[in-house]
């Protein structure tokens, strides 16, 4: 009896060892499957920039610009001493272009064409066209081209006032005649004012990291699905080349300005009609406001959209169709998507009320 017991103890033992060891070890499992599950997860997670590269390379032309640039030259004449003439020699100037329609449109910067007598229009698969120019407008720094051709691969605007920053994108272009060259980086900021334009012109830029050197002007900034979020325009670098800025026209104020330039050759701007100031924390301060956000308006004019809708000076202008406002490139930027005589909702805050005007906007 004394021998069962012993076989019994010895057997339940075993057993609960087993068993322990089971419930021991199974989590074990368990974990590591799960480590390789969130593995594969992250490594599915990663971005794929291929499809948006193909897409746009096919899109991005290389424009070259050709121009007079003149030259003077000293001679020695034995009557009258020195001497000098000018001998206007041919100079060619390159930039890039994004082809927005298969029949053959193509949008640039005017910097890239200032001045040309002809431009040169090089596309991805060698070809190469004399283009066309139908408008300029300096105050945004855009160029529309045309070449003679059909069924051209083309990019498609996106809503650049959906982009947000940390997204990925993708910056195409001939930096250096280098031909079709991609960098990808992330939307560092929007509705940039770097001063580069003349007076007038309108500055709200998209900031990217993906490099962007000389010869990148006028080429396309596209997200991951290849549609085209700006037209890159500018670095700030105090060398010339990329130092970690670049900044892109955003896509929603170039498809404005592009369709204005196609049906009339020049921009239909409009206007709220007033002064307006971004605000500081003294600002705020002194005119007892809540905060910091918004634009202050310093000056409601005569007759403008804004007075007839009832605005007044030192009113914040804090949305715009329900598009937080908080800088005056931001406003900007808003405004010139519109056409005059469209109407939009006007958020302002007066003293502590919220109100809401709907303006008429004036050529």
């Amino acid at each position: 009896m004394k021998n069962i017991k012993i076989a019994f103890y010895i057997f339940f033992g075993g057993f609960s060892l087993l068993l322990i060891q089971g419930l021991l070890l199974t989590p074990s499992y368990a974990n590591d499957d799960i480590i390789i599950e969130s593995e594969k997860s992250e490594i599915h997670s990663y971005i794929n920039f291929e499809k948006a590269a193909e897409t746009s390379v096919k899109s991005v032309v290389h424009i070259k610009s050709k121009y007079l640039q003149d030259e003077i030259y000293r001679y020695y004449d034995p009557f009258y001493g020195n001497r000098y003439f000018n001998n206007p020699k041919e100079k060619v100037a390159s930039g890039s272009g994004v082809i927005i329609s298969k029949d053959g449109f193509i949008i640039t910067n005017m910097h890239v064409i200032n001045e040309a007598e002809e431009v040169e229009v090089v596309l991805n698969d060698k070809r190469t066209f004399n283009a066309k120019i139908i408008g300029l407008d300096p105050n945004s720094d855009l160029a529309l081209l045309k070449i003679e051709a059909s069924e051209l691969p083309y990019l498609k605007f996106a809503n650049s006032n959906e982009l947000k920053i940390g997204q990925w994108v993708l910056a195409v272009g001939n930096p250096y005649n280098l031909n079709s060259t991609v960098t990808a980086g992330i939307v560092s900021a929007k509705s940039r004012e770097i001063n580069i334009l003349n007076d007038g012109g309108i500055e709200a830029f998209i900031q990217t990291d993906a490099a962007i050197n000389p010869g990148n002007s006028g080429g396309a900034l596209v997200n991951t699905n290849g549609d085209l979020v700006g037209i890159n325009t500018a670095i700030h670098s105090s060398t010339g080349s990329y130092t970690g800025y670049g900044f892109a026209i955003p896509s929603n104020m170039v498809k404005k300005i592009i369709k204005d330039l196609q049906e009339f050759g020049e921009v239909k701007r409009a206007y709220i009609g007033i002064h307006i100031l971004d605000i500081n924390s003294r600002m705020a301060e002194e005119l007892e406001l809540a905060n910091v956000s918004g634009v202050l308006i310093a000056k409601v004019l005569k007759n403008s959209a804004a007075e007839k809708a009832g605005i007044k000076s030192y009113d914040v202008i804090t949305e715009i169709n329900n598009r937080k406002i908080n800088s005056v490139s931001q406003l900007n930027e808003s405004i010139i998507q519109y056409d005059p005589g469209d109407k939009l909702i006007c958020t302002v805050t007066r003293g502590k009320k919220e109100l809401d005007f709907e303006i008429s906007l004036q050529n």
